[in-house]
């Protein structure tokens, strides 16, 4: 088996790209060479190469910013089922999809014919949305394939099976916005697509709800703070550091709340495709400006109400437990993230301060270090995720208004 690779093709690669169509392709998908050398000078040429020589290569072109469209996929004869294709797919999807705010959609069209396409499509995380009546001379049926780049459900039982050259019957299936080809099937010893049904959700109301819930979530956190803030103030014992900390965890909290207010403002009325970045700003407040500072401090509550250093150590090494289970498990905020290294040392620290926090205030020893290490890791992590990370994953993925002029 000979060995291959792939990469971005260059001007060079022109001769090539044209012999190896040629040899591989029909000439009506062939590309005529200045659209070709356009596509290779934007970027959306990827070839594979096999000892100095192209082997595969697939094109793209860009009509307008926010879509992309699959114009050939070659592979030569000795080179299929190797994997050659699907690797370039992939990275073509990858590449287009750089843009984590508005990632373009990304189709093609395929004959029904073409079964070996349409497979590759398919597995590639592509679906057949529609007939494309393309108004040629052939009898040949075109599909309409894009890459599906949001989570959407499938109804389990809204699904039917349809022969490859039952044309007028799959016209019919395609014909509905929320019915699409999903996989392809053998049935009775023939090709077969496997048509699904999608189920349609509301991005307005699911956007509201989630709104709603960031509200209510910091509404309770504040509550939970304010009353924590109140027996600090009223203790003669509690020291003044965590009362500065929790004065801080409730200023954050309700910078958050104003933010899940923006959100819902966005929603109901501005509409400027900035619900994602609004709804990870109170996120992020919420969780390392309210719930983190407050959680932290509980363990030191208790250890100034009980005056037992056994039990609260006990509590803050419990906590501390929980804290690092929270920071790994898919439930966190920071699990919606890149992690580095270097947040990884920031999230062992912080896990660390309940058990660190209420060794020094049951050992009656000074713990403004403590605190002043505490307050820089949780800033730091608020700083890292609001101005050195994307969006929060999903977020960006959802369907975004379309404001029309």
């Amino acid at each position: 088996m000979a060995a291959w690779s792939t990469r971005a093709a260059d001007a060079a690669d022109l001769a090539g790209l044209r012999l190896l169509l040629t040899e591989s392709c029909e000439a009506a998908v062939v590309p005529s060479s200045a659209l070709l050398a356009e596509a290779v000078d934007r970027g959306l040429v990827r070839v594979a190469e096999s000892e100095g020589e192209l082997v595969g290569c697939i094109a793209a072109e860009m009509p307008s910013p926010g879509h992309v469209r699959l114009s050939v996929i070659a592979v030569r004869d000795r080179m299929r089922r190797q994997g050659v294709a699907s690797r370039l797919l992939a990275e073509t999807v990858a590449h287009s999809s750089r843009n984590p705010s508005e990632p373009p959609l990304i189709s093609a069209v395929a004959r029904t014919e073409e079964t070996a396409v349409t497979r590759l499509l398919l597995v590639s995380g592509f679906i057949g949305t529609r007939v494309m009546h393309t108004g040629g001379t052939d009898d040949a049926l075109h599909v309409h394939f894009q890459y599906k780049a949001r989570v959407e459900y499938i109804d389990p039982d809204a699904r039917h099976l349809v022969h490859v050259h039952a044309r007028k019957q799959l016209t019919e299936s395609l014909a509905p916005s929320d019915h699409a080809v999903t996989a392809l099937v053998t049935l009775a010893g023939e090709p077969a697509f496997e048509i699904a049904r999608f189920e349609q959700d509301d991005p307005a109301t699911l956007q509201s709800g989630e709104a709603a819930a960031g509200i209510a979530f910091s509404g309770s956190i504040l509550a939970a703070i304010t009353f924590l803030l109140g027996f600090a103030f009223t203790s003669s014992r509690f020291p003044d550091d965590v009362r500065l900390l929790l004065i801080g965890a409730t200023f954050s909290t309700v910078l958050s709340l104003i933010v899940y207010a923006s959100a819902s403002g966005e929603l109901a009325r501005i509409r400027s495709n900035t619900f994602g970045k609004i709804m990870k700003w109170g996120n992020v407040l919420s969780e390392y400006g309210g719930v983190f500072p407050f959680l932290i401090s509980l363990p030191v509550t208790y250890a100034q109400a009980s005056g037992d250093p056994w039990t609260t150590m006990v509590l803050a090494v419990v906590l501390s437990a929980a804290i690092t289970w929270y920071e790994h498990s898919e439930f966190s905020i920071a699990h919606r993230f890149r992690r580095s290294r270097n947040e990884r040392a920031l999230m062992l620290v912080t896990a660390a301060s309940p058990a660190v926090g209420s060794a020094l205030v049951a050992a009656d020893v000074t713990s403004w270090p403590w605190t002043t290490v505490l307050t820089a890791t949780l800033a730091a992590r608020t700083w890292l995720y609001l101005f050195r990370r994307g969006a929060e994953a999903d977020i960006a993925e959802r369907r975004q208004w379309q404001i029309r002029g």
